[in-house]
């Protein structure tokens, strides 16, 4: 077993991603995972990713709040307990349009498809 509390989760970047904090709570830094990573952004008011896309696939749930997804044909908010799946090599962006903090969980293989 490994656990991660939340308050020592170990914070992280990404290019692309702004007025966003984000933590992993297994795998990668966060601990040993075989398949897949965990972790959760907490997105400002105003904050949010860049349309793009990556060679794997993403799952998003939203844990408060909400957050506005597009694949840059479509564009849907997600509430508590929705969630959407972004397909390798589809773009994404996120975005938080509200006045009051939105928290998203993601998971993401922790390896690269051949």
């Amino acid at each position: 077993m490994h656990v991660v509390k939340f308050t020592d989760a170990p914070p992280y970047q990404a290019p692309g991603h702004d007025k966003m904090r984000m933590v992993r709570l297994q795998g990668l830094e966060a601990g040993p995972s075989d398949t897949a990573w965990l972790g959760v952004s907490t997105l400002e008011p105003g904050g949010g990713t860049t349309l793009s896309s990556s060679p794997v696939e993403k799952l998003y749930v939203v844990l408060d709040g909400k957050v506005t997804v597009s694949n840059g044909n479509e564009e849907v908010v997600l509430q508590p307990w929705d969630s959407c799946r972004i397909a390798p090599a589809e773009s994404r962006k996120l975005y938080n349009a509200t006045d009051r903090p939105a928290t998203i969980l993601l998971v993401m293989p922790t390896t690269q498809p051949p």
